[in-house]
């Protein structure tokens, strides 16, 4: 009987009912030339699948769980609110919390709204920065993912670019036309834009370190070369957080690298495993929104309490425990390790590293942008991918994502990856 049997049946029955069989194209395994398996436990750092198959898990729900799976505090949290009633569609006390721990860390951030996912955020920023400027234009990087916005579908990162299909079907063209595409880490791109249509640019949504086309650092100076050129053409600058807020640092990259954009989108790690997502900045940008100002954005389960119990009692707990320097040893070690191994099997593959963020390219090409993403040999990334999950190491199924460590990987877990992956390395050909 296969190791996956149990996987297979659910998989078969899901493409029956369910568009490809999974509910978020990340989750597929066609570009690794697979089927994806079900999970039905997780905790720490670990997954258990249907059959019984426990993997070290660097996927962590795509980023949010920065303390692990089903981290007590967080469990507690929830089970707590829960009792008290799911959802109100009234305001209540714990989104009030929340606001107010965001604009306390985050230093762009003086108002914020709430919202359910990371696609709510930028979309609703980018409202809101039309909105304000009175702008229709809006420039994005090739490879930066900023949710399924139909605007924001062009060149697009994650699964849209893992799929082969960078801009969606069903985008209409005239939305598609509001969006100015340009390589990330190219200052003159910018320049000639802005020369050419400065007075029509709105905003620049940026990845400030884009996470959705493997992990791809600013060049010294390029965030900063962002906020001067916004600035002088009266534009704004919009920092999608959605992947690096409080995992990178307490106030997201932005705290980071000291540079304030004028929005910024969250998600993520702020949910605690639960859906969630929030947008904030300049308090004179964030009072036109409705229903003080004439830019509309609502939710009914915006400020869900289930979901604010969640990621209160997890930044919470990330603050006592100075998670972020402990989430930075366990990256060093993990580095090392991957360094090491890369020496060891010959291989100089490209590895990019932020605290808990991390990235294999199978290129030896530095990544400045997505054209040196894609130079990556997405052959030998299969045969990697294969070899590490057969031996209990699950990292995503695709070479144009980041992976992330969590506070409950332990050094015996690292240890164990690196030996998983010094294996599957010196069988890639």
């Amino acid at each position: 009987m296969s190791k996956h049997h149990q996987s297979e049946v659910l998989f078969a029955r899901a493409k029956r009912h369910i568009p490809g069989g999974v509910n978020s194209p990340v989750r597929a395994f066609r570009n690794v030339d697979g089927d994806p398996f079900f999970v039905d436990h997780a905790s720490g750092c670990h997954v258990r699948d249907v059959d019984g198959n426990e993997l070290i898990d660097y996927v962590g729900t795509w980023g949010p769980a920065i303390l692990g799976h089903a981290p007590t505090v967080v469990v507690e949290a929830v089970r707590e609110a829960a009792s008290e009633g799911l959802s109100f569609g009234i305001p209540n006390p714990r989104e009030v919390e929340m606001a107010d721990l965001i604009c306390d860390w985050v230093p762009s951030v003086e108002k914020v709204r709430m919202v359910n996912s990371g696609t709510e955020a930028t979309m609703s920023a980018l409202r809101l920065a039309r909105g304000f400027t009175g702008r229709d234009l809006v420039i994005k990087f090739e490879g930066c993912y900023h949710g399924h916005v139909d605007s924001m579908l062009v060149a697009a990162g994650s699964g849209a670019l893992t799929h082969g299909e960078p801009d969606s079907a069903g985008v209409p063209a005239a939305f598609a036309n509001t969006t100015i595409c340009l390589p990330f880490n190219d200052p003159q791109a910018l320049e000639d834009v802005f020369t050419q249509q400065g007075d029509e640019i709105a905003a620049i949504i940026v990845e400030p370190i884009p996470a959705n086309a493997g992990l791809i650092f600013p060049q010294e100076g390029f965030l900063q070369f962002l906020r001067d050129i916004t600035q002088k053409h009266g534009s704004l600058l919009i920092f999608d957080e959605v992947m690096t807020g409080f995992r990178v640092a307490k106030g997201g990259v932005q705290e980071h690298v000291g540079v304030t954009p004028d929005l910024t989108a969250l998600g993520k790690v702020i949910g605690g495993g639960l859906p969630v997502g929030a947008f904030g900045g300049r308090a004179d940008i964030m009072d036109l929104l409705a229903p003080d100002g004439p830019v509309y954005q609502a939710g009914t389960l915006s400020g869900n309490p289930l979901a604010m119990a969640a990621g209160l009692a997890q930044l919470r707990e990330l603050e006592r425990i100075n998670a972020w320097e402990k989430l930075e040893q366990l990256g060093a070690i993990f580095e090392k390790s991957v360094r090491d191994t890369l020496k060891t099997t010959g291989k100089d593959y490209t590895f990019n590293r932020i605290g808990s963020m991390f990235c294999l390219f199978f290129t030896e090409q530095e990544i400045r942008n997505l054209d040196d993403a894609k130079t990556a040999d997405l052959e030998a990334f299969k045969k990697y991918f294969a070899a590490t999950l057969d031996n209990g190491v699950y990292f995503a199924p695709s070479q144009f994502e980041t992976g992330f460590i969590s506070t409950a990987h332990s050094e015996a877990d690292l240890a164990k990856t690196a030996e998983v992956a010094a294996a599957a390395l010196t069988n890639v050909r």
